[in-house]
């Protein structure tokens, strides 16, 4: 039968190629594949509560972490997790220009956090906004990059993780319009309102 995905707005189509790195073969509809992936979020948030304290800043802002992370948040659903996307999609970068782009933003992050450019939080969020417009992988973009920027605010600059609108890292479907709202915003260089939704 295969996997029948319904998207909602602000989700990426997966291509044919992606949908064959399926691990799971009884996954048949969206809502049996979030929970697996659910599932394996979950264990890798373990790990980096487990890891944190450990982390530094030079681990965490290196592209290894970031596709390292990637991959243990869903590498027991997808092949291809940890892997940088060989398809273009709807939004993001050229496919070929991935591992530049994210060599820039990793650098102008360190940036950032030597100079202190921006309040903490305003710098997570400002990496997971671009992470996201990179968008590095076929798929958990917006969930990877929210858990990145958790362990950005509270290992580098040693507050809370953030709340997300009292929501776990669900797909941005599943998110209120205020969130969307708040990244249309930041597309346009405002991220107060992303911040804000941040700490809500």
């Amino acid at each position: 039968m295969g996997l029948e995905i319904e998207y909602e707005e602000g989700q990426t189509p997966l291509d044919g190629d992606e949908k064959e790195g399926l691990l799971i073969s009884s996954i048949t509809t969206r809502g049996e594949l979030d929970e697996w992936e659910q599932r394996n979020i979950e264990e890798a948030v373990r790990w980096t509560i487990e890891r944190r304290r450990r982390f530094t800043a030079a681990e965490i802002l290196s592209e290894d972490f970031i596709c390292d992370l990637h991959k243990r948040m869903l590498s027991s659903v997808w092949d291809w997790a940890g892997c940088f996307r060989n398809t273009n999609k709807n939004l993001g970068v050229d496919k070929y220009q991935i591992a530049v782009e994210l060599r820039m933003l990793i650098d102008d992050c360190k940036y950032w956090v030597e100079n202190k450019t921006f309040e903490a939080d305003e710098i997570a969020v400002r990496f997971k906004h671009r992470i996201v417009s990179i968008h590095c992988f076929a798929n958990g973009n917006g969930r990877h990059s929210r858990l990145i920027a958790d362990i950005i605010v509270e290992k580098i600059f040693e507050r809370e993780v953030f709340t997300w609108g009292g929501k776990n890292l669900l797909p941005v479907g599943e998110h209120s319009s205020k969130y969307l709202t708040a990244l249309r915003a930041a597309d346009k260089g405002n991220y107060t309102l992303l911040v804000e939704f941040a700490r809500s």
